[in-house]
């Protein structure tokens, strides 16, 4: 796990980050991206994984290629969890309970061995995950400056930062088992912060509890109002794009930073061993780009559910056999996981039928995949990096979400942004087939491109030199990782 590390201290880099992503893909991804930006900027860079996912990270890119990296290295602590050899996302709840309750020890001794390292730069701040306290607690303990990177959306967050007042309001925990289908989802909520139109159903799902000690609600709850006890917040977002939600957020936090979107602002960063890495637990196929180069204009709908979602084999099916009967080009990620305590298999019929218009693959880079021109429309589960890479694509989304802040996100793009169509549930082929088709063909799904388009020049200003975004990192670097200098 080695790197070309500096040889003196005269020669090193001048400032040191330590970056802590909570141990899941769609955290591990735009903590990498920040790294990213902080070494081309001259940081010298730590990298925490789990040893779960550093397993994982080995076998999808091979040892050598993490020894290549100049003043970048890979450490890691233990999650507290069995033993597993899984190539998987591991059970969320269990994984978030572990986490809090055992990585702090860790992290600190590795912390106060890096801090007493001779070989490389003095540790210049802690870069925490949003959901990862132990690591900001750690660096308090030891002296080291420290700021959050809240990964997820900044709505995402505001929604997470109403869990005790939903207690207090006497909403949470629900009373009646049948929540969920009665109705009481679809209440209005008007006194949130910043966010308009937002229903109980739009907060993030982990609220949905009828008893108070669920983990997750617990989890989220208490993470994210820590992060508002940081010295300052990072977040992967653009102004424009959630203003009314940042300005009330940075009423609660004395300094926020919005840096998004990240893969926009990396764009710009000169080739290097470090900016080609790619932090996949997966290993991707790059082929898929060959098949979209054969394919018209905007022409393919893009089907990928990320690192975590899982679904019945029934859904599968519906899924897939809506897309057949769209008729429309598709590219279908199907991770072997993606069915609950199965594997994922399709019918042989559906296989015959789509042979001449689908692809399918276990995994791909998925970045690539939004800002490839044959792409026309994104189904997905509304996580944040997805909904960024769409915006960043100029794709317009059809959204199935699935948990946490993904419905917060989703009810923003297809409300406040114009760029989505939701989902039922329940799925069914029939409107599978129709949600294709419209955003397609219809007269909404134009609509929705011409909105697309629209947010990714947005997008696009933010991140170039002397836009919000650009300047929001520029500040970061001055006050926040330099602090020692």
């Amino acid at each position: 796990m080695g790197s070309l590390l500096v040889e003196s201290r005269k020669s090193r880099a001048p400032a040191h980050a330590v970056c802590v992503p909570f141990p899941a893909q769609g955290h591990v991804n735009p903590m990498m991206q920040l790294a990213k930006l902080l070494h081309d900027r001259g940081v010298f860079v730590t990298f925490v994984n789990t040893e779960f996912n550093h397993r994982r990270l080995l076998r999808s890119k091979g040892p050598d290629t993490l020894r290549s990296l100049e003043n970048f290295r890979f450490k890691t602590i233990p999650d507290g969890l069995p033993p597993s050899d899984r190539d998987a996302t591991q059970d969320v709840p269990a994984l978030c309970d572990s986490t809090r309750k055992n990585c702090l020890g860790p992290f600190k001794e590795l912390l106060a061995r890096i801090k007493s390292d001779e070989v490389v730069p003095p540790v210049s701040c802690v870069i925490s995950d949003g959901v990862t306290s132990f690591a900001s607690e750690a660096a308090q303990e030891l002296g080291v400056p420290e700021v959050q990177f809240w990964t997820a959306s900044a709505c995402g967050l505001m929604g997470y930062l109403q869990y005790r007042e939903l207690v207090k309001r006497g909403i949470v925990p629900f009373e009646e088992e049948d929540f969920l289908n009665n109705g009481a989802l679809d209440d209005p909520v008007d006194w949130i912060p910043g966010m308009r139109n937002i229903r109980l159903r739009d907060i993030p799902s982990f609220m949905r509890t009828t008893d108070l000690k669920d983990i997750m609600f617990d989890f989220l709850g208490e993470e994210a109002q820590h992060c508002l006890k940081s010295s300052a917040i990072l977040f992967n977002t653009f102004n424009e794009l959630e203003h009314e939600v940042l300005e009330k957020i940075a009423d609660m936090s004395p300094r926020i930073y919005c840096t998004g979107p990240l893969s926009l602002l990396i764009q710009d960063i000169p080739s290097s061993s470090v900016k080609s890495f790619r932090s996949s637990l997966w290993k991707e196929d790059h082929s898929c780009l060959e098949w979209l180069d054969q394919r018209e204009a905007e022409s393919v709908v893009y089907v990928n559910y990320g690192s975590i979602t899982v679904m019945t084999e029934e859904h599968l099916k519906e899924f897939a056999w809506g897309l057949a009967n769209s008729k429309h080009p598709f590219f279908w990620v199907i991770r072997p996981d993606v069915v609950k305590g199965d594997s994922a298999i399709l019918p042989p019929e559906f296989l015959e039928e789509v042979k001449d218009r689908g692809l399918l693959t276990s995994w791909c880079p998925q970045d690539l995949v939004l800002s490839h021109g044959s792409v026309g429309a994104f189904l997905t589960h509304c996580g944040w990096n997805s909904t960024l890479e769409g915006i960043c694509g100029g794709v317009p989304l059809i959204c199935w979400p699935f948990f946490a802040e993904q419905q917060t996100n989703c009810r923003y793009a297809c409300t406040e942004w114009g760029i989505g169509m939701e989902v039922n549930q329940d799925v069914r082929r029939e409107e599978i087939e129709a949600l294709v088709r419209e955003v397609m063909e219809g007269v909404g799904g134009k609509k929705m491109r011409e909105n697309a388009k629209k947010w990714k020049e947005k997008a696009v200003e933010a991140a170039r030199r002397g836009g919000s975004s650009y300047n929001d990192f520029d500040r970061f670097i001055k006050e926040v990782v330099h602090l020692n200098d």
